[in-house]
């Protein structure tokens, strides 16, 4: 039985286990069925929605493309309207060419013509010879050498008296429209920018209370003086000057510093080497301030931006520089405005001109210790630091040491010469002053049919007294400009000097 119940058993659980899968493999399928109606309809949108953005993308792109398009016919327009213009400039260009073409064939032709008016006065003139050769032969009984030299001398005479008279006239007429335009534009400069000028002086003399200061800057066994000295690098000369020290020294920065430790010592009047040192010190600090505060207030000035420290601080050293008297940074100053004045009048770069008239004499801020002339030694700093081409060249070339490549060495020489020669400006020894007025008159001697020269106007004229007999009005045209020329060859001068030639004829008779 139980075998029975066994086997009941196992019939009933496969029966019910049968059933049991039957109902979940139905299910199972519907889940499937329903997977894939969901799948298909999640194709479909996803279908949909990608014709769509398909759609968008597509009308975007044309969007783009029209706009791209409208870009393009924009630019092709401006571009066929620059061409249209270059082309009319072009042809206006050529019309030029063409009236100017025109102009040099008519002068050609006139040239031709005063040719061919000269090979027929040279005819005329040889047949004038040949009959003055005939007639003189026949009156005078002369050879035909004689003759021949006669009338070519005075051929000779007639075309130099001409010569001259054209020359005369010419340079007159240059010499007039030169000297009214360079008026007008130095004029124009200096009326733009006017400044006083007091002829200046290294101050290298200190006044003291009394003589007996002297003795205690000298200190016990010259201790005083030689700390002085040796911190400063210059030397003190005590004399029997009365309450007077001088201070000697090259370097005018060093002068300024003993000068200011000086001072600071005789009012404090406590004199030891501890206190000199201490002084000197502050002395420099001050001078050092004041170097830097002079070419901050030099740039600010003249409207110059953008300069190194180191450049700033060189050009407020040139405060105490001086050249022939005149303060080397008020000069400075005063060519940077005159130099912007004429660049503006030429057309040039106003900055270009300013900075390079404000930095022409930097080299002379270094120019004991560095062996050259300053304006070639202004370039090679101002190189250093990355300066303008134009400004290292305009600085470099302002006294010709470098071939000027453009104006601005010119027009920097030219403002400095302005800022040198105006009045009270600039002030020579004696001795200089009477060797230039002697080598003056020695250049003008040297030529033939000079009687005496005399210069006058400090230098700025010299007035030749000639022989009329050997020197006659053409002639003396020719003199004056010879002279001229040989003093831009031999002598240095500020400005220019005037040749004035004078010829003069005397009738003399005796009433007896």
């Amino acid at each position: 039985m139980t075998i029975v119940y066994a086997i009941i058993s196992l019939a009933l659980g496969a029966g019910v286990a049968s059933t049991f899968f039957a109902v979940k493999g139905k299910k199972a399928a519907k889940i499937v069925s329903n997977a894939k109606a969901e799948a298909e309809t999640i194709v479909e949108k996803s279908k949909k929605e990608a014709q769509e953005q398909k759609r968008l993308k597509l009308l975007e792109a044309e969007n783009e493309a029209h706009r791209k398009r409208g870009e393009m016919d924009r630019d092709f327009k401006q571009r066929n309207a620059e061409l249209q213009r270059m082309e009319r400039r072009l042809m206006q260009r050529e019309e030029t060419m063409e009236k100017k073409l025109d102009s040099v064939e008519q002068r050609d032709k006139n040239l031709q013509g005063k040719e061919q008016e000269v090979d027929r006065i040279k005819e005329e003139i040889h047949k004038i010879r040949l009959q003055q050769i005939d007639e003189l032969s026949r009156l005078a009984g002369f050879t035909a050498e004689e003759a021949k030299n006669l009338l070519l001398k005075n051929v000779e005479q007639e075309v130099r008296h001409d010569k001259g008279l054209l020359i005369r006239k010419i340079e007159q007429e240059t010499k007039e429209e030169i000297e009214r335009r360079c008026r007008e534009l130095i004029v124009t400069a200096i009326q733009r920018y006017t400044a006083d000028h007091t002829a200046e002086a290294t101050v290298t003399i200190v006044q003291l209370p009394s003589d007996e200061m002297k003795g205690r800057i000298i200190g016990r066994e010259g201790r005083n003086v030689r700390m002085l000295e040796q911190l400063t690098g210059i030397d003190l000369i005590i004399d029997d000057t009365p309450e007077v020290v001088i201070i000697s020294g090259f370097d005018p920065v060093r002068r300024e510093v003993a000068r200011l430790a000086l001072e600071k010592l005789i009012l404090d009047g406590r004199i030891h080497p501890a206190r000199i040192e201490e002084m000197v010190e502050k002395a420099q600090k001050e001078v050092d301030n004041k170097i830097r505060e002079a070419g901050e207030e030099a740039c600010l000035e003249t409207g110059v931006t953008g300069l190194h420290p180191d450049l700033i601080r060189l050009i407020g050293q040139l405060r105490y520089r001086t050249s022939y008297s005149q303060n080397v940074l008020k000069h400075s100053i005063e060519v940077a405005f005159l130099s912007a004045t004429i660049a503006a009048e030429l057309g040039l770069n106003i900055e270009k001109a300013k900075r390079a008239g404000l930095l022409h004499d930097i080299g002379k801020a270094v120019s004991a210790e560095v062996e050259g002339p300053h304006a070639v030694i202004g370039g090679t700093i101002l190189s250093k630091y990355n300066e303008d081409p134009d400004v290292i060249h305009g600085v470099a070339g302002h006294h010709y040491d470098e071939e000027p490549r453009n104006a601005y060495p010119i027009l920097i020489a030219a403002a400095d010469a302005i800022s040198a020669s105006r009045p009270g400006a600039r002030r020579e020894s004696v001795d200089k002053y009477i060797k230039r007025l002697e080598k003056l008159e020695k250049v003008a001697n040297s030529f033939e049919g000079v009687q005496k020269s005399f210069a006058i106007q400090a230098g700025r004229e010299v007035r030749i007294i000639v022989s009329p007999d050997k020197v006659d009005d053409a002639s003396a045209w020719d003199l004056a400009r010879n002279v001229s020329k040989r003093i831009e060859e031999e002598l240095e001068y500020p400005g220019q000097i005037k040749v004035t030639v004078i010829r003069e004829t005397r009738a003399i008779e005796y009433a007896k």
